[in-house]
């Protein structure tokens, strides 16, 4: 008896595509050498890890056995999974997927939690060839040691640019889908467009970019509900609409708005909108929010050196234009320098223009009900188009007759007159004779 997509995909669960990355750096491997093990191509590789697609069939356990050494992830598995023996599978496969996600109280929980960067636990010791420890996470320093303890310590104090610097309201469980959405939005929508406006220096693209974010993240609540970041998702696709270059060709998008008015904060914004977009979100990721080296190069879509490489190069940027900042003799000062004035810098900006959650759901719902209408009313168009052009096309070929015109100066038809009688009864002698041919003809006499 086979198996089907959701008996394979219990048999073998995958961790989250952050893990899955974390997961592959700490046995040293490379995206060519999982690529060349797997028998994919690289961009398939960093589509699994960035969450685009998800390996299936035998490749997912192949995939499994090789990030994670075959044993299940506990990110993966659904918590019914874990307490609860497998019931006679009578209910159709929505049903089923369904009941296979984990429980809202679960998910609301995940609220709470700080998503401000930790050290991630010390992985298993898995015997791989070229498996080492993990690099280091912070440019200039030294991995742990194989037995360091991966305990994460406090978490940081608030300073306005952090996702979330207090436990989510109404985390408690029993929420409905609307009233999470809501637990999210008033948790991290403030801290999300303080962000927007250091990438981009604009109020009003701050704005709709959080509220284009949170929208995206309403018609996929389903995918966002279970996700083990759901701040990190929105911050993700908030990231991605207001570093897109489109907005340079919308007039109102094209100007600045008027900088702060006290000169500290004014150097370090125009420090930060000089740099490249990748290198000021990967400063922003790693020194303002506080996410570790490689899940900020997972954010970015970045190899975690290259996200290395552009966190050195902004801070040189960010020094040089402020002396301030260069003081600091180790990077792990200078990063708690930086932490310090973007907050400073983000605090100034208050969101008292950001829409309610209400608002955000029902224009998400409105335009996912009129883009519905226009998909399902462009079907309908060529549906019948379709059938009209079946109906009205003729079955064959049938070759035009050209309309009959008069046409001058030809020459009358030429040919042979009318025959006399004299000619008549000699051809009626010819055709007499015999078949070898007309005797010998002898002119008469008159």
């Amino acid at each position: 008896m086979t198996q089907g997509p959701t008996d394979m995909a219990s048999a073998h669960p995958l961790p989250s595509p952050k893990e899955r990355r974390r997961l592959r750096e700490a046995k040293s491997l490379s995206e060519e050498q999982v690529a060349t093990v797997m028998g994919v191509t690289r961009a398939t590789v960093r589509s699994w890890e960035t969450g685009r697609t998800t390996p299936r069939g035998r490749k997912r356990e192949a995939y499994a056995r090789l990030i994670n050494g075959g044993r299940p992830s506990p990110q993966a598995t659904p918590p019914s999974a874990r307490t609860k023996p497998a019931a006679p599978n009578t209910r159709p496969k929505a049903a089923a997927k369904r009941a296979a996600r984990p429980a809202a109280p679960t998910t609301i929980a995940r609220l709470s939690k700080p998503v401000t960067s930790t050290k991630p636990p010390a992985p298993t010791p898995v015997e791989a060839t070229g498996s080492t420890a993990m690099a280091p996470t912070e440019p200039g320093t030294t991995p742990d040691p194989p037995g360091a303890s991966a305990t994460p310590g406090p978490a940081p104090t608030s300073n306005g640019v952090s996702a979330t610097p207090e436990p989510a309201p109404g985390t408690e469980a029993g929420l409905s889908p609307a009233e999470a959405f809501d637990a999210l939005y008033k948790h991290s929508a403030a801290a999300l467009f303080r962000q927007a406006f250091l990438l981009t220096g604009r109020r009003n693209l701050s704005r709709e970019s959080v509220a284009r974010a949170f929208a995206l993240a309403w018609e996929r609540w389903p995918e966002v509900a279970v996700d083990r970041d759901p701040v990190g998702w929105v911050r993700a696709a908030a990231y991605e609409y207001a570093l897109s270059p489109w907005h340079r060709l919308r007039r109102t998008h094209r100007r600045l708005d008027p900088p702060p008015a006290e000169p500290g904060p004014r150097a370090l914004l125009d420090a930060l909108l000089a740099l490249p977009p990748s290198y000021r979100a990967t400063l922003l990721l790693h020194d303002g929010v506080g996410l570790d080296l490689p899940e900020t190069a997972a954010e970015t879509e970045a190899s975690t050196p290259a996200a290395a490489g552009r966190l050195v190069n902004a801070r040189a940027a960010v020094a040089e234009r402020l002396p301030e900042l260069a003081e600091p003799s180790s990077p792990a000062e200078q990063s708690a320098l930086l932490n310090e004035r973007l907050g400073a810098l983000a605090l100034a900006q208050p969101p008292d223009s950001l829409p309610s959650p209400v608002m955000v759901r029902t224009d998400s719902e409105r335009k996912a009900q009129l883009w519905t209408r226009a998909a399902v009313s462009f079907t309908v168009l060529i549906i019948g188009l379709t059938l009209f052009t079946l109906g009205t096309a003729p079955t064959r070929y049938e070759t035009p007759e050209s309309p009959a015109q008069q046409v001058g100066g030809v020459p009358q038809r030429g040919g042979p007159q009318k025959l006399t009688p004299q000619d008549l009864k000699l051809q009626k002698n010819l055709h007499g004779e015999l078949v070898q041919g007309p005797a010998r003809l002898v002119p008469g006499v008159g």
